[in-house]
């Protein structure tokens, strides 16, 4: 092994130890016993930095073969002089005495007084004592500092000969090359190893080519080769050994055994898994993180560790740490080389990390805390950010200048251009500037973070109002004795339209049918499809002969109890619907090309049809019970058009352009010859089903985003506004029966109950409200403390609703809270429920699609590649009836169809553009909108289709 052969030698081993995965069951009924006399060498503790501490009992079969290897790795002779790095609770410590006194050489023992001061102990290292030895982590090693590292350490005359990196992540290669001076020639090894398996299990000698390049180099460095009698595996999730790809690191190797916790006997070849994620790529494996080092933040999945190797190879940064700070804040830790901005550095790391790993916070330290281990203090740094954030709350803001000022650095960095100096102008408006429901609940935690205190309402203003008028809002909490700029009402109050519109004065209006009123035309049979598997069937039973098929949703709380049993009695349809007009069906362009696996079924595009700007907003489908094929899809969007679309064959039947941009969904009225939809410009318009000719037009006194939802017991449509109230209008009357105001914006849509009959409206105030629909009062209200952007679903039983805080929370309907369930990420998906309503289904930002018992037990989850904002839709197959499928649409455009019982993929589809919209799926086709400017309809089809 002394050869210039050593290493092919070793990675033949490795690759030969790698295919053969079975080889450690040849004696599978050998085990080694902990009782034998002089079985153990010593017994030590783990740290629990990366785990459960344990008790970890290590024979001397098991360590001997690093001590035997390092010795020849190293080269080791009478002449050497090793630094006793490790304490001696730490198991490497072992190998560097034991390698020291078995070979001749000399240990350097210091006190702990002299190791916890850099420049001292590079003193007695380097001057007093020549050390030739050096096994340390790469934090110890960091402690020096650059400056010190490089005319010291890893200068050109050191007395250094080999440097072994081990127990962290390895530095950067960038790093590390700045802290060697020309000329050194000091040998650098990557060792790596758990205290499971006793110490160190793989060596990689960094090339001296690599060393001395003056490119700027970012390739990970590999784990190398095993250690004498090791073996090393890399298992995917299903536990089989893999040759490419991401795993999981296990170690072993025939007598490399150790006993952990209680354990008196251990099969030989005994594999441990290390909670290390590692890539293996041409043979060699290269470390990705620890299992605990991965995390979800803002929908995707990042390594904590890749965000400290790029911050640490920035040239301002000495040395640094990243934590995840209560699972909810990206936090950097730095110790400078000179004085800098905090914004310089968030500018460079946005070169090379992307934007969900940029940090939340920096925090500038003198020196990074360590463990007795020389490992990075994760707890300490805790604390100091603890320290941090309470200093921050002491800061008093020094007037209304100064946080005007800070408002507006606040406002660009949340937006990602604080690199711009020009003032931001007082009258723009967040969401127009390029933020999003995410990025104003980020603003928020800044701008309290900030002022030290909550500031009430404070989101919605964000959403609706200017930064000026933000301003204001925060002086009326931290500055209440300030004069301000703006009057408290700091949005220009609209009048009431005086169309036909008659004052309520608070007063509420006796709730009656309005079935019997003249509404200029015959009532219509009809059924409506809307997202979250809603179905409103309405004025059927005397066609129910003519009626030759269900809907394929599941039924919801929303058909009129009426024609429940009905509708429950009849077929799904059989046969997959056709166009009458094949000229019309557009061709797939390349760029929308189904993402093909193992799924059982596939998309095709029926049609789609272009809005001019973002499709947000959610399908309304509308089925005549008289005459199918005239099944209309109602959408509006960005471009402020509102669109009526043949179902079948994709044309235009009409196109109304209102007042500004529409988000809301449209919902029908009761007789079925109305639309109704809200629109930024803070009117509800009620448009003539057949034409899009305007009815009526309803002002509140802000945006209208909410979609309305139509009681068919009476009629009524309810609809909540930006202006924080809650609307009950008569269509038919052409005026407002009654307005609530309800504490907060009210963003999600209303969802009626009919038995009991209860109107839910929640508000980004974080409180869920019970209504009478008669008469416009509260029955209930709950706090859930944080906003609720998600639209409250009630089935017989319960009242559903995700938060913000990532929990979905269930109600009784008398406002006892049964219970909640957590996701690690904000819910803005509205629940689901299944045709049976004993299982709910939604989506959250940490990209996962949910299936929950009515008990609030998971029943599965799926992965998908983005957040999931819009609200899943339950269906019957329509190829095979008794088979409940679920549609779901995640941020990046993909469209998921999966098996409602099992959560298991059926097929994927990618669409060109983001997507905020919600799916509707009628027979086997899917509508859904799209920020690509199109609405699209899918057809679903079966393999025998295909």
């Amino acid at each position: 092994m002394l050869n210039d052969r050593k290493e092919k030698y070793e990675k033949g081993k490795m690759t030969k130890s790698m295919n053969s995965e079975n080889r450690m069951e040849e004696k599978s009924d050998e085990h080694m016993d902990v009782r034998l006399q002089h079985c153990l060498a010593y017994v030590l503790h783990t740290s629990g930095t990366t785990g459960t501490p344990k008790i970890v009992r290590v024979p001397h079969a098991c360590i001997v073969p690093n001590i035997q290897h390092f010795r020849v790795l190293f080269e080791i002779t009478h002449e050497d002089d090793l630094f006793l790095a490790s304490p001696l609770t730490f198991d490497p410590s072992v190998v560097e005495i034991f390698v020291a006194l078995s070979s001749g050489a000399s240990l350097l023992i210091v006190p702990t007084s002299v190791k916890v001061l850099p420049s001292k102990l590079a003193a007695v290292l380097f001057s007093h004592h020549r050390v030739t030895i050096l096994q340390a982590t790469p934090t110890l090693l960091r402690r020096f500092g650059s400056q010190l590292i490089k005319s010291t350490v890893l200068s050109a005359n050191t007395s250094l000969r080999v440097l072994a990196l081990g127990g962290e992540a390895f530095p950067s290669l960038t790093a590390l090359k700045s802290w060697r001076e020309v000329g050194n020639k000091t040998q650098i090894f990557n060792v790596y190893g758990i205290t499971e398996v006793s110490s160190w299990a793989t060596f990689y000698r960094i090339p001296e080519k690599i060393l001395n390049s003056t490119l700027k180099c970012e390739l990970p460095v590999q784990l190398g080769f095993p250690l004498l009698g090791t073996v090393i595996e890399v298992r995917d999730t299903n536990g089989f050994t893999i040759q490419e790809g991401i795993g999981q690191v296990f170690l072993g190797g025939r007598y490399r055994v150790c006993f952990l916790d209680d354990e008196v006997t251990v099969p030989l070849g005994t594999m441990r898994a290390t909670g290390d994620f590692v890539t293996v790529k041409d043979g060699e494996i290269f470390f990705l993180g620890r299992k605990d080092s991965q995390i979800k933040r803002h929908g995707k999945r990042l390594n904590v560790e890749l965000v400290q190797q790029i911050a640490e190879g920035l040239p301002e940064v000495e040395s640094c740490a990243v934590t995840w700070y209560n699972q909810e804040k990206l936090i950097l830790f730095m110790v400078s080389k000179k004085d800098l901005v905090k914004d310089c550095i968030f500018k460079e790391l946005q070169k090379y990390l992307p934007s969900h790993a940029i940090p939340d916070e920096l925090v500038l330290i003198d020196s990074l805390p360590l463990t007795s281990h020389g490992k990075i203090d994760v707890s300490e740094l805790n604390k100091i950010y603890l320290n941090y954030i309470n200093l921050k709350s002491e800061w008093k803001l020094n007037g209304k200048d100064e946080l005007w000022e800070k408002l507006q650095h606040l406002w660009k960095s949340v937006l990602n251009f604080s690199e711009d100096p020009l003032k931001v102008p007082n009258e723009s408006l967040f969401l127009n500037s390029g933020g999003d429901s995410l990025k104003s609940i980020r603003l928020l935690s800044e701008i309290e973070n900030l002022v030290g205190t909550s500031v009430p309402g404070l989101l919605e203003i964000i959403l609706s109002s200017s930064v000026l008028e933000i301003y204001n809002h925060i002086l009326q909490t931290v500055f209440p004795d300030e004069d301000l700029t703006f009057s408290k009402n700091y949005a220009t109050k609209r009048k009431l339209n005086d169309v036909n519109q008659e004052e309520n004065n608070g007063k509420s209006l006796r709730q009656e049918s309005v079935m019997s009123l003249n509404c200029d035309s015959e009532i219509n049979a009809f059924m409506a499809l809307s997202r979250g598997s809603q179905i409103l069937s309405l004025n059927t039973t005397r066609f129910l002969t003519t009626l030759e098929h269900c809907p394929s949703a599941c039924s919801s709380d929303l058909i009129s109890q009426t024609n429940i049993q009905n509708m429950k009695s009849l077929n799904p349809p059989a046969l997959i619907g056709t166009s009458k007009d094949p000229s019309c069906i557009a061709d797939v362009p390349e760029e929308e090309t189904p993402v093909m696996g193992a799924e059982k079924m596939e998309f095709r595009v029926r049609w789609r049809s272009d809005t001019g700007k973002c499709v947000d907003a959610s399908p309304l489908v509308v089925i005549p019970a008289v005459d199918k094929s005239s099944a209309t899809v109602y959408i509006g969007s960005h471009s402020h058009r509102m669109m009526a679309v043949d179902l079948y064959s994709g044309k235009v039947k009409w196109e109304q352009t209102l007042g500004d941009r529409i988000e809301s969904s449209a919902c029908v009225s009761n007789c079925g010859n109305f639309v109704v939809v809200g629109c930024y410009n803070g009117l509800v318009y009620v448009l003539k089903s057949n034409s899009g000719e305007q009815y009526w037009m309803f002002t509140t006194e802000d945006a209208v985003k909410s979609s309305a939802t139509m009681d068919p017991t009476t009629g009524l449509l309810y609809i909540g506004s930006h202006d924080q109230h809650a609307y009950a209008l008569d269509i038919y009357k052409k005026k407002c029966v009654w307005k609530l105001k309800c504490g907060g914006t009210v963003f999600s849509s209303p969802c009626l109950s009919l038995i009991p009959h209860h109107l839910y409206f929640a508000t980004l105030g974080g409180l869920l409200l019970a209504i009478n629909p008669a008469t416009g009062n509260r029955v209930w209200e709950y706090s859930c403390g944080k906003p609720l952007f998600s639209s409250p679903r009630c089935c017989l039983q319960y009242i559903c609703i995700g938060c913000v805080d990532g929990n979905l929370l269930c109600f009784t309907h008398f406002g006892e809270q049964v219970w909640k369930f957590s996701t690690n990420e904000p819910i803005f998906s509205s629940p689901c429920t299944s045709a049976s309503e004993q299982e709910i289904f939604f989506g959250s930002h940490d990209c996962f699609i949910y299936c929950c018992s009515m008990k609030g037990h998971l029943q599965w989850k799926f992965e998908t590649t983005s957040r999931v904002y819009s609200t899943p839709f339950a269906f019957h197959n329509h190829n095979r009836s008794n088979e409940m499928l679920l549609a779901a649409a995640s941020t990046d455009g993909k469209l998921w169809i999966l098996e409602s019982k099992s959560g298991q993929l059926q097929s994927v589809y990618q669409l060109p553009g983001e997507v905020f919209s919600s799916p509707v799926v009628w027979e086997s086709m899917l509508i859904i909108g799209c920020r690509n400017n199109y609405v699209y309809c899918l057809d679903l089809l079966s393999g025998k289709q295909k």
